[in-house]
């Protein structure tokens, strides 16, 4: 197929008057982007040791130059922000890595060492930041780790900046909120391969770089592609104004779940006069359902939490920095700015309340939903990674679900099926496509892609719909100012010209897998099941683990994978099979694919009664698709 189009001139227009809405007089943050600065790694590229390309921030130095019409003024100004790139100081004895992942790596010295906090998304971008570190300022050894809450991107690099020797001795201690491992390895292995496939598209990691492609993703330029560790929490934090003192650091922490992540916390260096503020405040609007798919976040209590951010510390701090962006510096400053955000999510989620209770759909409230003048004046709170589109039917779907109320959408055909029948009433392909293309021409184009996604549904081999769908997410691509969307609509292009990428990451590495708990390997074991399949099988095993001294139950029983610790006091019928096996080989074994017959040899499993159980309990078994369709059927 033919290479990207060129920006239309009604997205060229729809820029030109962006840029002259927008306060691009106001130039605080690109000072405040700025300020601390002390070196960049230079060359700006992190690789793995066979030299796989992992990060390349200097991929992106065409965002020096004057924003092109193929990208939203105010997403070009994020981006030109965001690629600054190094070693920063936030104030004395703090310092960031910031434009080397996704994520900033936050390093606060202590006495003896330095204290990371968020060590970004995989080992060897963390690792990079850490050597840039102690190249300005001295070898100093990390006497402590902090999570500040469960995303991938600020645990990932964990084995890049302390191992697990030096955690199990007790001379780095990992805090992290209470919850923390639960969620973490849970969202990287349940629904682990259709989040990463969609995070493929969100974060445009593999996106040619310029100003026809990727150009950043609004909280941070993309996602690295290394190796993405996990060191369990040594230091669980359990409840707001929790007091822990890591090689001379003071910290208060602030406990905010169901913001951002579902373990997530603040936390007060008073020492310092500075204020950790996670992801719960960021310089953009973040989201309230990433695109990727996550569970829909709470905005009424993350204004809550906001508020009283700033009732506990704000008042106490000169500056409050995130695990992504800069800091903002200044009492009045910080306490201004953390009201605002508040007020962000404080008013999306009251106003779509109001209008969903006037019964207007959530798809309708957010063609009208408009921000109070001074939120939406406000750098901070505008769209470029979370959008008043999607969070707006984020809080719908919260409050009310998919169904919208209305009997002729609860039981819609599924996407072939209707494509079918569309493209049927509306007079077969050929017009639909011609009727398309004049609605192309007169810059329709969230029209164009409703439509022509018909044709491809129901005839994916329909080169001439897919040529038109690619050119129609490109010029959507082009005017988004949300990153986000920016790069689905140019990710879906993408694999309409030139077939699918698939999945850049591997969400179940094994440091990840070997944090999880018993039941959470038999529970992401019960998801692989195949349902149709087990109707038929009936099997009880049990499975003792030696480490663990228990013995834990599974039965298959119309296609469902029960399991539990077998109680001491119960009488209860005979397995048809024992194994026994300690928990890290059951997790060899059950998940991450080593052959169960090797591991028998190697006396790592000892086996008691009937071992063909074990083969029916594979037979069953489903594999996730890490290149399932996605802009095709």
């Amino acid at each position: 197929m033919s290479t990207a189009t060129e920006p239309s001139t009604v997205i060229a227009a729809a820029q030109r008057r962006a840029a002259a809405a927008l306060p691009f007089a106001d130039e605080t943050d690109r000072a405040d982007a700025r300020r601390g600065f002390i070196a960049a790694l230079d060359p700006g590229v992190v690789t793995m040791a066979d030299g796989t390309v992992v990060w390349d921030s200097d991929s992106y130095e065409f965002l020096r130059e004057p924003c092109p019409a193929s990208v939203h003024p105010g997403l070009w100004r994020q981006s030109g922000l965001i690629v600054e790139q190094g070693l920063f100081e936030v104030t004395e004895g703090i310092y960031q890595i910031r434009g080397l992942d996704l994520s900033n790596m936050t390093l606060v010295e202590g006495d003896s060492g330095v204290v990371v906090i968020d060590p970004l998304l995989c080992a060897e971008t963390a690792a990079a930041g850490l050597a840039l570190y102690r190249a300005h300022r001295g070898d100093r050894p990390v006497t402590g780790l902090v999570y500040t809450h469960s995303h991938v991107d600020h645990f990932g690099g964990a084995l890049g900046v302390t191992t697990e020797e030096e955690v199990a001795a007790g001379r780095c201690p990992v805090l992290a909120p209470a919850g923390f491992l639960e969620h973490a390895v849970a969202e990287n292995v349940y629904a682990g391969a259709a989040m990463a496939r969609r995070a493929a598209y969100m974060y445009g990691a593999v996106l040619p770089r310029g100003p026809l492609g990727q150009v950043g993703a609004g909280l941070g330029q993309t996602t690295s592609l290394g190796t993405v560790t996990l060191i369990p929490p040594t230091v669980d934090i359990i409840e707001t104004g929790q007091r822990e003192i890591v090689d001379g650091v003071h910290m208060v922490f602030q406990i905010t779940p169901g913001t951002e992540a579902p373990a997530e916390m603040n936390f007060h260096l008073p020492d310092h006069r500075a204020l950790c503020m996670a992801e719960n405040a960021t310089h953009t609007q973040h989201n309230l359902l990433t695109l990727r798919g996550a569970l829909v976040r709470d905005p009424h209590i993350w204004a809550k939490y906001l508020t009283e951010s700033i009732n506990l510390f704000a008042r106490d701090a000169d500056v409050v920095f995130a695990s992504h962006h800069w800091p903002t510096w200044g009492t009045d400053r910080l306490v201004e700015y953390l009201a605002l955000q508040r007020d962000l999510y404080g008013y999306l989620h009251d106003q779509t309340v109001r209008l969903l209770n006037q019964g207007y759909l959530g798809t309708e409230i957010a063609e009208r939903f408009a921000l109070p003048p001074a939120i939406d004046a406000a750098w901070h709170t505008r769209g470029f990674y979370g959008s008043v589109s999607h969070n707006v039917k984020a809080i719908y779907q919260r409050y009310m679900g998919w169904f919208d109320g209305n009997p002729a959408t609860l039981w819609e055909y599924p996407p072939v099926e209707s494509a079918d029948r569309h493209v049927e009433f509306m007079g077969g392909a050929d017009e639909v496509l011609r009727k398309a293309r004049a609605s192309y021409a007169a810059g329709d184009y969230r029209w164009v892609a409703q439509v022509v996604n018909y044709v491809i549904f129901a005839d994916p081999d329909n080169s001439a719909a897919k040529e038109l769908q690619a050119s129609t997410f490109e010029q959507l691509g082009y005017g988004a100012e949300n990153a986000t969307w920016r790069n689905f609509y140019l990710s879906g292009a993408y694999e309409l010209r030139y077939g699918t990428f698939g999945t850049p990451t591997t969400p179940e590495s094994p440091t990840v897998l070997s944090a999880l708990s018993t039941e959470q390997i038999f529970d992401a074991l019960a998801l692989r099941i195949d349902g149709p399949s087990a109707w038929g099988h009936r099997l009880v095993t049990d499975w003792h683990l030696v480490d663990e001294d228990r013995t834990h139950r599974v039965e298959l029983r119309n296609g469902l994978l029960v399991h539990y610790d077998r109680p001491d006091h119960v009488k209860m019928p005979d397995p048809d099979t024992l194994f026994t096996l300690t928990r890290r080989t059951l997790i060899r074994v059950l998940l991450a694919g080593d052959d169960f017959g090797v591991a028998v040899a190697a006396g790592d499993i000892a086996i008691e009664g009937d071992p063909v159980t074990l083969a029916d309990l594979v037979g069953v078994l489903d594999t996730p698709d890490p290149d399932f369709a996605i802009v095709t059927p």
